[in-house]
């Protein structure tokens, strides 16, 4: 296959396919349509510019109810000495909108005047002469002809997406149509022999496809139209006939690929069947396996191989789909809008590719932070999640903490404002409690790094709260004693979460009969353990070691997870047969849960942020009665410490 060379860079890649688009024809709008001015136009970008074709207003016309009458006329009135003007030769009633009589040039509201009548008919609007108590000057409450838009001005420019303001301009300056870029038609067609349609029952193996979900979203968001069609297998002829019959229609098509091996290697050779491929992989993460062609024919049409893995998928429609439609719709592509920010943890990059890294972005105090979240993949959740994106040049290694960095934002900086950044120990009740908060205009952004982590990200000045459960086993304390030695000088407040129970989450049914942790010495228990400085692994290690086992006794001792759900997906899927978490995570996949120990979770807030006006909803929800029965309703919750003040350091 005339291939070319892999993983080339990324402004390599879009500068071959800018050269290859306008080599054939294919550089700017694809073509112009003339549709009516009314509310469907909304969001479609003009292929030409509007002119006005009639002033607006087109005549001179009253700005009030009143009385059109000459300003020359009114001069010299006052309170002590007014005036009287008769209705006909001086005045002339008008409504608000009218045009003035040819004679006019302003207007006095009626409230400023005084009707004069003749007979006993009186009305105000007719009487035989007004009296006036102040002079009015010319144009006074008079909207001049053309005062909003004068014939043959420019209205909009070409280029310009269409905003509701917008169309009343277009219809206020005579404009009943207008000449728009014909939307671009995008055919998307996934593959994948292992693929399932959202709802079909799944086996193991089994994979929801949503990728065409997302792709077709972004389109028809960027201002294109879609054609979704059926999932093909991993079957050549038939994905090849697929992309021919698309070919015959489409502007571009997206060859969505499998995730099963290879998958990659499959798609490029379906379109070199049909034309021409010139990209095959791009040196960007995630998305190294992008591959752009262009079919043979009269009619070039762009394919774009799309990877197989969600977050790849959808970072590949922001890198070079929204360019490709903005240049074919012919506005400017989408910029994002950017702040900077100082990373909160350190962060490594390969050398040879531009990384799009996930972040979550936060103010805590005087400084914006951006903490990275999941790098993975196939982690559609950490898309959601994520504020904002920070590309890590090709040839940087990383960022260190404190360094400052450019966020493109995926909300705006009032909502990064509004965010609170949680870190520490994951509980399921955090995400109860953003549900809750998300009603009171905050936004919580939880990381999950340990307890531990979380007083360190603390002490660091990275969050403005953190979750932890860290046993002190010289006292039987929670967390103070932590707090004393890695928060020293700190001022802080401890403020009760919940109660909570820990024990064993098994496999439904405990096959393997499971009671007490000195059941984990058996060599044919595998174990999924939590990661230093998780709370849980603290209480773990503390119990496995008055009881005497040792820790290299355990199998899958070493086997980390960073939150009790991930625990709880690692037995659900067979991967272990046990694991230290709490009962809603139990309930979460469907496991068993062998209850062992009670410990409390506290929030650690330091008072600068306690007495914020941005962390004020939050301690008001503790004492919500709503709030408490929405979190003693998972199992093995007890609220009876929440929002109790425990301690307050330094």
């Amino acid at each position: 296959m005339s291939v070319y060379l892999h993983d080339i860079p990324l402004e390599e890649a879009q500068a071959r396919l800018l050269s290859t688009l306008i080599e054939n024809g294919l550089g700017g709008i694809l073509g112009k349509e003339t549709i009516p001015v009314d509310p469907h136009a909304v969001g479609r970008v003009l292929a030409e510019p509007v002119w006005a074709r009639i002033s607006s207003p087109h005549y001179h016309a009253a700005a009030m109810d009143g009385f059109a009458l000459r300003a020359e006329d009114t001069v010299g009135a006052s309170l002590n000495a007014p005036l009287d003007l008769m209705m006909g030769s001086q005045a002339a009633y008008v409504d608000t909108g009218d045009p003035l009589p040819g004679w006019a040039n302003a207007v006095v509201p009626i409230e400023e005047t005084e009707p004069q009548f003749e007979s006993k008919q009186q009305d105000i609007r007719r009487p035989n002469a007004i009296r006036i108590r102040a002079a009015l000057p010319p144009w006074k409450h008079v909207r001049p002809m053309g005062e909003d838009m004068v014939a043959t001005e420019l209205v909009l420019p070409q280029g310009h997406a269409l905003r509701p303001v917008d169309l009343g301009a277009c219809a206020g300056s005579g404009n009943g149509t207008i000449i728009v870029s014909r939307k671009p038609r995008v055919v998307i067609i996934p593959t994948g022999t292992e693929l399932k349609n959202v709802g079909e029952p799944l086996d193991a193996g089994d994979i929801i496809e949503y990728n065409s979900i997302v792709l077709a979203a972004q389109v028809e968001a960027w201002g294109g139209e879609t054609e979704r069609q059926p999932i093909r297998p991993d079957d050549l002829d038939m994905i090849t006939e697929a992309l021919r019959e698309a070919l015959e229609s489409a502007d571009l098509v997206l060859l969505l690929s499998g995730s099963s091996a290879g998958a990659e290697d499959f798609s490029a050779r379906v379109i070199e069947s049909l034309g021409q491929v010139i990209v095959h992989g791009v040196a960007v993460r995630p998305g190294h396996p992008v591959i752009i062609g262009f079919s043979r024919g009269k009619n070039k049409v762009p394919v774009i191989g799309v990877p197989g893995y969600p977050v790849s998928a959808a970072l590949t429609g922001e890198i070079f789909i929204e360019p490709l439609l903005a240049r074919w719709l012919g506005r400017r592509p989408h910029e994002p809008p950017e702040i900077e920010a100082d990373m909160a943890r350190k962060i490594t990059s390969p050398l040879g590719d531009a990384d799009y890294v996930r972040v979550a972005v936060g103010r805590v105090g005087d400084k914006i932070l951006a903490a990275p979240i999941s790098r993975g993949a196939g982690v559609i959740s950490s898309l959601v999640r994520a504020d904002g994106i920070v590309v890590i040049p090709a040839g940087v290694q990383g960022y260190s903490p404190g360094e400052k960095v450019r966020v493109k934002l995926y909300r705006s900086p009032e909502e990064i404002d509004r965010t609170i950044l949680a870190t520490g120990s994951h509980d399921v009740a955090l995400d109860v409690m953003a549900q809750f908060l998300a009603q009171e205009d905050r936004r919580l952004a939880s990381a999950n790094v340990g307890s531990l982590g979380g007083l360190l990200a603390l002490r660091r000045q990275e969050a403005h709260l953190a979750g932890s459960h860290l046993l002190d086993p010289a006292t039987g304390e929670y967390n103070l004693s932590y707090i004393e030695k890695y928060l020293p000088g700190e001022g802080i407040v401890v403020i009760g979460f919940v109660g909570r129970e820990q024990g064993l989450l098994v496999s439904k049914g405990n096959p393997k009969g499971i009671r007490l942790l000195e059941d984990l010495a058996d060599p044919g228990v595998r174990f999924v353990n939590r990661q230093r400085g998780a709370g849980t692994r603290v209480l773990f290690d503390h119990e496995i070691e008055k009881i005497g086992i040792p820790s290299e006794m355990i199998h899958g001792y070493e086997q980390e997870e960073y939150t009790h759900l991930a625990v709880a997906a690692a037995v659900a899927s067979g991967r272990a047969d046990c694991g230290m978490g709490i009962p809603a995570a139990a309930r979460a996949v469907g496991l068993d849960f062998l209850p062992l120990f009670k410990e409390r979770y506290d929030l650690v807030v330091p008072v600068k942020h306690y007495n914020s006006h941005l962390l004020a909803p939050l301690l008001k929800m503790l004492r919500d009665t709503a709030f408490q029965k929405a979190v003693s309703d998972l199992p093995g919750y007890d609220t009876q410490p929440m929002g109790q003040v425990i301690a307050e350091i330094g």
